[in-house]
């Protein structure tokens, strides 16, 4: 019988890790983690439309001192591929988060810890040995958010992560299997915070009540900026209005996103989005990317249409659940293996080298 957590000799990509897990993981959890939005539109299209853009091979290209390098907000790093906040990781294997930013320090990529993370803050951090950021979600109460600040800045975080997409949600895959938190597994760095209260009112249906009322706001983020000196990135942006909104509130980065497929039903797949926003931005903040992202391949395709760099979401679990922190490394491993065949075959010795003029035009 194979040991737990170890992985197989015939997982060579991203989607032998898929595979694997959904027969690792509780059928509940598979539902949480697998679902989209209402019918799963834009999760399926997220998938689709990286595989219907070509890319455009270039031959004998000089690829001496090829790098897949880069600076992004101060940093240095080695490659474009980072982990977007994910929440539970105690749901696919349990050392949770820690595990998780042990196998993205081994694979040289930046980890981001969710709000509804399953690891206290003060734990994480002292185990946390590459660097990451904080995924803020906002709270009923500002006390509330600038405690969640403030602790993810003490634990070591490199930036905050606002995540404004997602203060209400419809996801009909969970609600048909009735999926709840297995015991001993919770939201624990903010128990106890207060929650919005709900009071009925004609013509005011539940998704309008509670939340909605203390989501935050363009003119919160002012307060945000003078909250913390950490760069500030907003995630969750498919609009090029909210992209130049975003430059002018004092973010310093943005990600493109649709929530993995999992806000709004029928939004437009990330690669659709990418390059109305680029061109809107020309180059004002860095772009990162996240949705449906498998290949390599699909990372030349991201950065051929305007983004820095690109976040990894389902796939992070898909890897801990089947190897923990080592399949977490070997995942990242993988794409980077791709990304740098799919910049070799397009001629490309460096990520600024991507370019738009790599998308085959029919």
């Amino acid at each position: 019988m194979r040991a737990a957590f170890e992985i197989p000799p015939d997982v060579v990509a991203l989607c032998d890790y898929e595979r694997l897990a959904g027969a690792r993981l509780d059928p509940m959890v598979g539902a949480w983690l697998e679902g989209g939005a209402a019918d799963g539109l834009s999760h399926a299209a997220n998938l689709s439309a990286w595989g219907q853009i070509a890319l455009e091979g270039r031959l004998l290209a000089d690829l001496r001192g090829a790098s897949t390098a880069l600076s992004l907000l101060g940093m240095e790093l080695a490659h474009p591929l980072l982990l977007a906040p994910v929440a539970y990781h105690h749901l696919a294997h349990p050392g949770g988060e820690a595990e998780t930013a042990l196998g993205a320090a081994a694979g040289e990529a930046v980890f981001s810890f969710s709000t509804l993370a399953s690891t206290p803050l003060a734990e994480f951090g002292a185990e946390a040995r590459g660097p990451w950021w904080f995924q803020l979600y906002w709270q009923h109460r500002r006390e509330d958010s600038l405690a969640l600040i403030r602790a993810a800045e003490a634990a070591g975080a490199g930036a905050i992560l606002l995540t404004a997409d997602a203060a209400v949600k419809l996801r009909n895959t969970e609600a048909r299997i009735g999926f709840r938190l297995p015991e001993g597994v919770r939201a624990v760095n903010i128990a106890g915070f207060a929650q919005a209260p709900v009071r009925e009112q004609p013509g005011r249906s539940p998704a309008f009540l509670g939340a909605l009322e203390t989501a935050p706001r363009w003119q919160d983020i002012a307060w945000l900026r003078g909250a913390t000196r950490l760069p500030l990135i907003l995630k969750g942006v498919s609009s090029p209005r909210d992209a130049l909104l975003a430059a002018e509130a004092g973010f310093d980065a943005i990600v493109v996103s649709n929530h993995g497929g999992r806000a709004l039903d029928t939004l437009p797949a990330t690669a659709r989005l990418l390059p109305r926003i680029a061109d809107a931005l020309q180059g004002r903040l860095p772009i990162l990317a996240d949705g449906g992202i498998r290949r390599g391949s699909d990372v030349v395709k991201a950065l051929a249409l305007g983004a820095t760099a690109v976040m990894i979401g389902r796939p992070q679990l898909h890897a801990l659940s089947v190897g923990g922190a080592r399949g977490v490394a070997h995942m990242l491993s993988i794409l980077r293996a791709e990304l740098e065949v799919a910049m070799a075959q397009t001629g490309c010795a460096s990520l600024k080298a991507i370019s738009p003029d790599l998308i085959w035009r029919d």
